[in-house]
């Protein structure tokens, strides 16, 4: 059974920089897959934000975070990764890492069940 672990949560200063990991387990031996993060804020809806195709040159993101996340993976490491810069506390969310077909449109990331617990990030002003 595939399962994700994101890494812990965090505390951080708006105007900051935060790097998310999410290492997945249980994948079938070449198995070739798209990977994602999507995130929701209490009281708000989920949002798909990032998106990235199996050889990583694929990217998409939401237009709430293209000028300040950055989307990789190291496939040698099954682990994704979600470079946050530039924070603000709209930022404020719990974050979940996704496996599944690439899409062009981030927000279909929202429907994706999460295999993970998800990571707390908060943004103080």
């Amino acid at each position: 059974q595939v399962q994700v672990m994101e890494s812990g949560d965090t505390l951080v200063q708006a105007g900051g920089s935060l790097k998310l990991s999410c290492r997945a387990s249980g994948l079938e031996p070449g198995g070739a897959y798209a990977m994602g993060w999507f995130r929701q804020a209490p009281g708000k809806e989920r949002e798909g934000i990032a998106s990235i195709s199996w050889s990583g040159g694929s990217r998409v993101y939401a237009d709430s975070v293209k000028a300040r996340f950055k989307i990789s993976r190291d496939n040698t490491l099954d682990t994704l990764y979600l470079q946050m810069n530039n924070l603000v506390p709209e930022d404020t969310a719990t974050y979940y890492c996704v496996l599944g077909p690439f899409t062009t449109d981030v927000r279909e990331l929202a429907f994706i069940s999460p295999r993970g617990q998800g990571t707390q990030v908060t943004v103080s002003s």
